[in-house]
């Protein structure tokens, strides 16, 4: 509820009120009449268009940079994930579910706190039991980044062996050139497909100082900042076998 409380963006879901009365606890959000996100990538037969993919990615960027940077109290959501992506009847994206969040006094740039978040989506330093930043949920933007991307789960056990593992067959298809492998039978716009491509890898570094500020991602998936050769996500993979 502190977390909640503390936001007011016409694109966060917005909270109307709550019930906390012995057994009865409850939360009353608006109505987002098209559900999360993750059901137009993962179940709906109607998939997402190219141009409301990459307009859904700018929008939760911009969403994640007010909490880190606009609001008055920064706010570490610490769950980004397509289910927690709610889409309104003009599928514009939300971000909800605050269950989670970390709120950080004025002088804090990092807290401690037990691991939170959800299994492929959590920064791998979260698990060395080190400080968390904001950029545990850049780490979660990069993975949903790639998923929204190729509409495919960060983990899927029943595609060819290269393609199980999201993340590491994104960057093998990065270094090989062949990034249409990616997309394939849909029509994208191949400079806006290597700029997701290369933002998301650069958002899952292991080293957070590697990762991109928010705002910096947000620049770049609108091309106005360049964007260099990411290296490996090499701990993608510990990181899904620790947690």
């Amino acid at each position: 509820m502190k977390a909640i409380g503390r936001t007011y963006h016409k694109n966060l879901v917005k909270l109307f009120g709550y019930c906390y009365d012995g057994n009865n606890q409850l939360l009353v959000y608006e109505y987002m009449s098209n559900g999360s996100l993750a059901k137009f990538l993962f179940k709906s037969e109607r998939k997402l268009s190219w141009e409301e993919k990459t307009r859904t990615a700018l929008n939760v960027a911009r969403r994640i940079l007010y909490l880190h940077e606009e609001c008055e109290t920064q706010i570490i959501h610490c769950d980004i994930k397509p289910k927690n992506i709610l889409m309104d009847e003009h599928k514009c994206a939300k971000i909800a579910n605050f269950g989670l969040a970390k709120l950080l006094m004025p002088n804090q740039t990092r807290t401690y706190t037990r691991i939170r978040g959800t299994r492929g989506y959590v920064a791998p330093k979260w698990l060395g039991n080190l400080p968390i930043t904001a950029k545990a949920d850049v780490y979660s933007f990069g993975i949903m980044l790639l998923e929204i991307m190729c509409g495919q789960r960060h983990v899927d056990m029943d595609l060819p062996e290269d393609e199980v593992f999201l993340a590491n067959w994104v960057y093998d298809c990065f270094q090989a050139g062949e990034l249409d492998e990616l997309v394939k039978d849909e029509e994208v716009d191949r400079n806006k497909l290597e700029r997701m491509v290369r933002v998301g890898l650069w958002c899952i570094q292991d080293e957070p100082s590697l990762r991109l500020p928010i705002k910096k991602v947000g620049l770049m998936l609108e091309g106005i900042v360049e964007i260099p050769a990411p290296p490996s996500p090499t701990s993608f993979l510990s990181s899904l076998e620790v947690n």
